[in-house]
């Protein structure tokens, strides 16, 4: 039961992933702007510009870390299909001999 509701807590596709980047571009700016009301000035504008620029870079290892465990998966398919056939091919041989 707990793996079932872990399972909610992971990225599967990019689909989930921009949904994810959009809710915290959307907390960020919301930082941001009480940034700029409290600190008026540069320094606002600065933590505004952190605050984004945060989101910019969690957004870009999110799609990398996605695009990583997918090239996984699909490595660890081929070589499971391999194995497989170099099975099939072990026991054609182990037959004909």
């Amino acid at each position: 039961m707990l793996r079932r509701i872990s399972r909610l807590f992971v990225i599967k596709t990019r689909w989930e992933a921009f949904m994810i980047i959009y809710a915290l571009a959307l907390g960020a700016v919301e930082r941001g702007s009480a940034y700029l009301t409290r600190f008026p000035g540069f320094g606002g504008k600065l933590l505004f510009l952190a605050c984004t620029g945060a989101v910019f870079m969690a957004g870009a290892k999110i799609l990398d870390c996605l695009k990583f465990e997918q090239a996984q998966q699909e490595a660890a398919a081929r070589d499971a299909t391999t194995a497989s056939e170099a099975e099939q091919i072990r026991g054609a041989t182990a037959d004909s001999a």
